[in-house]
């Protein structure tokens, strides 16, 4: 089966026209700059401002880095020593994956509390039989690994100061300007609106396929939203659902192999902001949970590998699901270490409230724990707080808590 691009009407034609040639006129004016720089000016790994340039600021990404011959680590993204990743002491994690399709018949009950559980325990658990083609994923995952081996003025198009589409975001790392240490990553980020801007903004080498990863997984996001908001006492309907997952965004994410992995992550310890993360990890493995503390599970405070399970999604609760529950659901705290085997992909869809959402703890929750323990906000000034710093575990919902003492 192959995904072929979707033709437009005229309208959106003519759309794209412009679209194509605002492109053009960047890639004209940006390939000759990049060409004087890496024949004139290779990446120095003793020279961080000049790393930092070919890396962050010309598009190269760590790829570059990489596809420059190193032998070791650049400085700039060896990590202190509490947060490299020895895999030799992590254990993986073995419960076994949740198959969805049985939440239409007659286990649907145990199913959905198969899924609760996860949520109140580890924040992350894996789902087979949840209608996305496997075809389609294996193809994710080789349009990711084809749009990263793209020459670098093609991906530059769309770094953050420059793309042409508010929607499309190239980079690297996390928030590069704030960490102490860089992460060994590479992203392309497509938010999401409606389809015929998604088909004239996002990247023309990987819409079409993200989009059909996009919508096929809807079905399955609105069951396991379904099923947690429903043991919290919220029955979800057409009415209310984009509260909740109104905003979407599917990112590609490229791990270049690392010389020393050891040294380096791919991200550094966070939980993510949003409602619910939909995640496709290739074979290679390397993605890492925390069990917390204050669970009845083994294993608390150690770090365990999601060993990647052919054909299964990962899904991990967000920020938002753990204050709107008030605690209840933890948002998974996580990492990704890197490998020096093999380039690792991966592909997440982001789903959150819309940025102008009022959140706060559920009424019916609060109610029966007998007060609040997040305050009421604005979804925009979470994601402004949590994009305006580096990664650190879970204090992103510091900013949401409320301090009894």
């Amino acid at each position: 089966m192959h995904y072929k691009q979707t033709p437009l009407p005229l309208v959106d034609a003519i759309t794209q026209f412009h679209f194509n040639q605002t492109l053009c006129t960047y890639k004209r004016n940006t390939t000759k700059a990049l060409l004087t720089f890496h024949t004139l000016m290779a990446p120095s790994l003793d020279d961080e401002s000049s790393l930092f340039n070919f890396v962050v600021r010309d598009g190269n990404g760590v790829k570059g880095i990489v596809d420059s011959g190193i032998s070791k680590v650049p400085r700039p993204y060896i990590q202190p020593p509490a947060e490299q990743i020895n895999k030799k002491n992590a254990s993986k994690c073995e419960i076994p994956p949740i198959d969805l399709s049985k939440l239409d018949g007659p286990e649907h009950d145990e199913v959905a509390n198969q899924i609760v559980r996860a949520a109140e325990t580890l924040g992350f658990f894996q789902v087979v039989n949840h209608g996305v083609p496997i075809q389609l994923l294996d193809t994710l995952k080789q349009t990711a690994h084809n749009f990263f081996g793209l020459p670098a003025e093609r991906k530059a198009v769309y770094r953050k100061e420059v793309s042409p589409s508010p929607l499309v975001k190239y980079g690297t790392s996390f928030v590069p300007e704030k960490e102490k240490a860089l992460e060994w990553k590479d992203y392309i980020s497509m938010a999401y609106t409606n389809e015929n801007e998604a088909l004239q903004q996002w990247p023309m080498e990987c819409r079409d396929v993200a989009l059909q990863y996009l919508k096929t997984s809807h079905e399955m996001v609105k069951k396991l939203l379904d099923a947690l908001m429903a043991n919290l006492g919220v029955e979800l309907d057409d009415s209310n659902i984009d509260a909740f997952i109104g905003k979407k965004m599917v990112n590609m994410n490229f791990y270049p192999t690392c010389p020393n992995p050891e040294l380096t992550v791919g991200v550094g310890r966070h939980s993510d902001m949003g409602t619910l993360t939909i995640l496709l990890q290739d074979g290679i493995g390397g993605l890492y949970v925390k069990v917390p503390e204050d669970i009845d599970m083994e294993k608390k405070g150690e770090w365990v590998e999601i060993p990647p399970i052919p054909g299964a999604l990962v899904i991990n609760i967000g920020d938002m699901l753990q204050i709107w529950s008030n605690g209840r659901y933890k948002s998974a705290e996580h990492r990704v270490r890197t490998t020096s085997t093999k380039s690792r992909v991966s592909i997440p869809i982001f789903t959150s409230p819309q940025a102008t959402q009022k959140i706060t703890p559920l009424p019916q929750v609060v109610e029966k724990d007998g007060m609040a323990h997040y305050r009421e906000f604005l979804f925009s000034d979470y994601m402004n707080s949590f994009f305006g710093n580096a990664h650190d575990g879970k204090k992103s919902l510091d900013f949401a808590k409320i301090n009894f003492s």
